[in-house]
């Protein structure tokens, strides 16, 4: 088992730009980079800056393509708490990647047909380069919830009251998260050639100690990046684990 590179910063904007440039890297080495791409309120700032370096001439994503970990069942694309919405919001709109290469998985098919579609299409694009992940507090990573087999793939996943709640807030009032998604699952995710995690805050510190400084279990779903041998950590002090 490996321990990933910590990058500590003192605040979650630091942390933001470093993970932008972490990114543009990749695609300035590799302009036909295949991105494994995260939601949520951590990767509003990163995504704003990945924009800013996209306006100043900095990266293009032009050859680029994307596969989003998750989507929930049950929301129009055009719901404002779709991650398909939030993409476009934060992203898709705003920078040069081919509108049919930014894929996210499809939930308004036959499921399970739409999750082996979604292994089939990342597979075309001979997998992913990098893929940003968050963590939850109890652990998961995309929507893969403790519990789930490291060698899951991409799946319709039933979200835990805990994730349900924590994502009330994306809503509009008195709207309730679905509660199932589709997500990559971890084996997918494990494929990605690079990975990088970020986490804000102090809510996020004891998931990140139990993933890292534990040993691997399948209630702490992200302790199975402690088999990957490219994860990089990006979090602010407040996120920093203590043990």
């Amino acid at each position: 088992m490996t321990k990933p590179d910590f990058r500590i910063f003192d605040t979650a904007d630091a942390v933001a730009a470093a993970v932008a440039k972490h990114v543009a890297s990749v695609i300035k080495a590799k302009p036909q980079s295949t991105l494994g791409l995260a939601t949520g309120k951590t990767f509003v700032p990163i995504y704003r800056e990945l924009v800013q370096l996209h306006q100043q001439g900095l990266v293009s994503f032009a050859d680029a393509a994307s596969f989003n970990l998750d989507e929930y069942v049950g929301l129009p694309a055009n719901h404002p708490a779709s991650f398909r919405a939030y993409m476009h919001e934060h992203f898709f709109a705003h920078v040069d990647l081919p509108r049919g290469a930014a894929q996210l998985p499809q939930t308004d098919r036959d499921l399970q047909s739409a999750c082996v579609a979604y292994e089939h299409a990342i597979a075309d694009r001979c997998g992913i380069d990098l893929q940003l992940l968050g963590i939850g507090q109890n652990g998961h990573i995309g929507f893969n919830e403790p519990g789930s087999p490291f060698d899951s793939r991409t799946h319709v996943a039933t979200l835990t009251e805990s994730t349900i709640a924590a994502n009330t807030s994306d809503f509009p009032p008195g709207e309730r998260p679905p509660g199932r998604a589709i997500t990559m699952g971890i084996g997918t995710i494990l494929e990605a050639r690079e990975i990088v995690l970020v986490a804000i805050g102090p809510n996020k510190a004891q998931a990140l100690l139990e993933a890292f400084e534990r040993p691997q279990s399948s209630q702490n779903p992200a302790s199975a990046l402690q088999s990957h041998l490219r994860v990089t950590v990006y979090c602010d002090q407040a996120a920093r684990p203590s043990s």
